[in-house]
């Protein structure tokens, strides 16, 4: 499997697309704001360089009703993450739990009550539910998020190219949303939060309806972006490969807690 390739050339941020509805779907999947260019080498070294995502005390209520039987239900109580280059890290926790409302919280698309959120280098994110047009085909949605993402043409082809080969959906480049499996939704919905090669990956649930074969390819993945310096968080409500990951966070009571 050939891994993603990593552009060599400078990803200037853009504000988003031209559309209202692509630029939602660019900004779910994440936008970059540091170029290519500016990496620093891969490095494992916490005491030399800050984390790639720091958050803390992040709290969230939700409040639901009208008065007088207005409820407030507390999901997040002080949750602290941190991800730093070169590891893997999962967030655990029961449906209901507030992963994704975390993760939301984490990736910029929801406001949260207290706490503070830092994040170096571009992200990419892969939320639950795909985000995707179903009247075009996979090759015009790398084309539409690369527009987003400020890449040129030749990058998006060389990316998309390597996306389609380590998932194994190539033979779909030409097909339309509709026409698609949930596997090669859930692929596809990947491939567009891997396409500008971001230092931070946030992923939701992300391995749902894969199949055992892109399965491990979706691990493969992992351990190249391991490998290359980046930081990968997955959140799940369950976790049966915990070698996989370098750290694994239990979300209980609205708190973080490491394992």
């Amino acid at each position: 499997m050939t891994p993603v390739p990593v552009p060599a050339v400078r990803v200037a941020a853009t504000p988003g697309l031209r559309t209202e509805k692509g630029a939602e779907m660019t900004r779910e999947h994440g936008t970059p704001d540091v170029a290519v260019a500016d990496r620093p080498s891969p490095t494992t070294d916490r005491g030399q360089r800050p984390p790639l995502l720091a958050a803390r005390a992040i709290s969230k209520t939700y409040r639901r009703g009208v008065w007088p039987r207005r409820r407030s239900l507390a999901v997040l109580r002080g949750a602290d993450v941190d991800i730093h280059r070169g590891e893997v890290v999962g967030l655990v926790g029961e449906n209901g739990s507030g992963k994704s409302t975390l993760m939301k919280i984490l990736v910029g698309s929801l406001p949260r009550d207290g706490g503070s959120v830092q994040r170096s280098g571009r992200m990419g994110y892969c939320p639950q539910e795909p985000i995707l047009y179903s009247l075009l085909t996979c090759d015009e949605h790398f084309a539409l998020f690369g527009r987003g993402y400020g890449m040129t043409h030749a990058e998006v082809q060389t990316s998309a190219a390597g996306v389609y080969d380590a998932l194994g959906f190539g033979q779909w480049a030409d097909a339309r949303v509709e026409e698609l499996s949930g596997g090669t939704r859930a692929k596809l919905n990947l491939g567009l939060a891997l396409l500008p090669d971001p230092d931070l990956l946030l992923l939701d649930e992300p391995y749902a309806g894969f199949d055992w074969d892109t399965y491990q390819r979706f691990w493969e993945l992992a351990r190249q972006r391991r490998n290359a310096g980046r930081g990968v968080l997955i959140i799940s409500h369950f976790i049966t490969d915990e070698d996989r990951f370098d750290r694994i966070y239990d979300l209980r009571d609205g708190k973080a807690v490491p394992r």
